[in-house]
């Protein structure tokens, strides 16, 4: 076979070995299935002891199923042959005689998990990368072979509903603790734990009396409730998925193919087929950074505010050592508090959680700029300030590495004339909050080094961020297009539309939240100093300037266009929103997009479609701004996606 191996070992354990040809990782492309349905049919003639089904990958189990077959689904009938397809090979392995294990090191995601949970006994690894999941939702479509029927028996329904509607992950011990894996264990033990578990003809542990009302008498209930929380987050119009997987589980146990009519419509959806456009996009921008060898081991940051304490705090998260710079131990504390409960929050495991906080080093000398291979600067938006700071840095620094600022609104042509090698100055942008935004931009200036640039892509995908290349101009990408949403928005309240109106059109359009909501979230002075550099001299607008001049600051003061209580806005109930609101708020984003592709600061349409959306949240099921204008003939331009 070419992807699989069959082994069977003495003691008359039978073990596939999954390791697809020509590929880094699995996936269960449809040749991938073909063969596993062959060894099934060789055990079918000689039966084992038992199988296990595992990896011959360091990067993992299995990633799902091959993401490149979605697109070939263009008919009806072919999407039911892939649900089909794995529908039935998953119950003939859950049907077979021997017992049967999936041994989980890495990631087991979509389909694998499907396949695993089709097994008897689930063994995890417990390592960092090992994670289960089954994240069909967030490419608009269902888990479909066999996961919306096992996964609740597993762990009850209203678990396993709330995984499949939300598509997060489990790790380890975490999946051993809700019932999904049997057992848990390091990897030095993983092969003896696993023989010793499926000879053991151990039961599973049974689910809860009160689980199998939910799974049975109650399920009605259980999907009501399930309902009302997709509902609070999704409208069935924009993501159609949540809402099938809860009606195919309450009517059909989980069996689509028994509702044809929803696996067509789910699978045929504009918004499946722009989220797997988006899968893609995402996919692109993990590229960036591949071509090359550098890897950073120590951060040296500059500035221990909100954003760069929580620059370093989310580099010491990811294993790297770094040094925090300000003026004194004082002003760093907050920051180092603020990462203790970042490492408490994600890394869940008091050990781990110790070692990422030793990583993190108070350093107001600055000794540690001399062994860093990345030095971020991340002071106040100051040009003298950031002159005589890196006039400071560059001596001490090691020639190779990266200088970086994360200056949001200054041009880097004026920050790199203090020193010796201005080419060497590189932009890498986060956004706030850090923990949460998954996009950075990389900012070339005219003339930079593009080793640097290539190297500050490097250390973004080294630390889990996605690395978006732009060009150094004002806003750069992401905040040039929100100034002059922003303002159509603050237009809309002068010329008398209420706030809560305002945020009430731009949520139903598929924003997560309101333009005039995320202005208070900003702060109104940090605002209206955005919108006077990206603005293009147009005039403040009213509603903001009264707020600004009686210090109506936002969430930070408490009130700004909202009054805001428990970190949480005040809104009054909206007035029915005027129809084409929403398309006049969010034109001036679009057009403004589309500008920065055709005047270079973004290579294509496709990488500012990833950047607006990674980057602002723009509403994914539409595929980004310039995919929603040429779908919704608002476009002026034509070229093809």
């Amino acid at each position: 076979m070419k992807h699989w191996q069959l082994n069977k070992e003495e003691s008359g354990i039978a073990v596939a070995v999954l390791d697809r040809a020509g590929e880094s990782t699995n996936a269960l492309s449809a040749e991938v299935m073909a063969e596993f349905a062959q060894i099934l049919d060789q055990l079918d003639l000689y039966p084992p002891k038992g199988l296990i089904v595992r990896s011959g990958k360091a990067a993992g189990f299995i990633a799902g199923a091959d993401i490149g077959e979605f697109s070939q689904l263009d008919t009806p009938e072919k999407g039911r042959a892939l649900v089909a397809r794995g529908w039935e090979l998953f119950n003939r392995l859950a049907a077979v005689k021997y017992p049967t294990l999936a041994l989980v090191r890495g990631h087991c995601l979509g389909g694998g998990l499907e396949l695993a949970l089709a097994c008897r006994y689930i063994l995890t690894v417990d390592e960092p990368g090992t994670k289960l999941a089954l994240p069909e939702v967030m490419l608009g479509i269902f888990p479909g072979w066999g996961g919306m029927l096992r996964l609740p028996q597993r762990v009850g329904p209203a678990a396993a509903l709330d995984l499949m509607l939300t598509g997060k992950s489990l790790d380890a011990k975490r999946a051993r603790n809700l019932g999904l894996a049997d057992e848990c264990v390091p990897p030095r033990v993983m092969e003896m734990a696993a023989h010793k578990l499926l000879l053991s003809n151990r039961p599973r542990r049974p689910l809860p009396f009160v689980q199998k009302l939910l799974a049975g008498p109650l399920k009605a209930v259980v999907a009501n409730g399930a309902r009302k929380q997709v509902a609070k987050k999704a409208r069935p119009e924009h993501y159609p998925a949540p809402y099938a997987i809860i009606d195919l589980w309450q009517k059909h146990d989980g069996n689509a193919l028994a509702a044809p009519a929803v696996v067509d419509r789910i699978i045929q959806s504009p918004t499946a087929k722009n989220l797997l456009r988006v899968f893609h996009l995402q996919e692109r921008l993990k590229g960036f950074g591949k071509d090359g060898d550098f890897v950073a081991q120590h951060v040296h940051v500059v500035g221990a505010g909100v954003m760069g304490g929580d620059i370093a705090a989310w580099c010491a998260l990811r294993g790297l050592t770094v040094t925090l710079q300000d003026q004194s131990v004082e002003r760093i504390a907050p920051a180092i508090k603020r990462a203790h409960a970042l490492f408490k929050k994600k890394l869940r495991d008091p050990l781990r959680a110790r070692a990422a906080f030793d990583r993190l080093i108070p350093d107001p000398a600055g000794a540690g700029a001399v062994r860093a291979d990345v030095v971020i600067e991340a002071i106040f938006e100051n040009v003298e300030a950031k002159h005589a700071l890196f006039r400071s840095l560059e001596p001490r620094m090691k020639p190779g590495a990266v200088l970086a600022t994360n200056t949001s609104s200054l041009r880097l042509e004026d920050l790199r004339t203090a020193l010796v090698r201005p080419e060497r100055l590189v932009g890498i942008h986060f956004f706030n909050p850090v923990a949460m935004m998954p996009l950075v931009e990389v900012v070339e200036a005219a003339g930079a080094d593009p080793a640097m640039v290539r190297a500050a892509c490097a250390f973004v995908k080294q630390i889990d961020k996605l690395p978006l290349p732009v060009k150094s101009a004002p806003g750069f990408l992401v905040n040039a297009v929100l100034a002059p949403y922003m303002l159509a928005a603050m237009r809309a309240v002068d010329d008398g539309v209420s706030p809560e109106t305002v945020d009430a059109a731009m949520l139903a359009f598929g924003m997560p939240m309101g333009p005039i909501e995320l202005i208070d979230t900003v702060g109104l002075d940090i605002a209206m100093a955005a919108g006077q550099q990206l603005a293009g001299g147009a005039e403040t607008p009213r509603c903001l300037l009264t707020r600004v001049e009686r210090q109506q600051l936002g969430k930070k003061s408490g009130q700004g266009f909202y009054a805001w209580k428990d970190g949480k806005p005040v809104k009054a109930v909206a007035a029915a929103v005027p129809p084409g609101l929403a398309e006049k708020l969010v034109k001036p984003l679009v057009d403004r997009t589309q500008a920065l592709v055709r005047d270079g600061v973004i290579v294509d349409a496709d990488l500012a479609d990833a950047g607006v959306i990674f980057g602002t949240g723009f509403a994914p099921f539409t595929g980004g701004p310039i995919k929603f204008s040429l779908d919704s003939g608002t476009s002026s331009r034509k070229e093809s996606m």
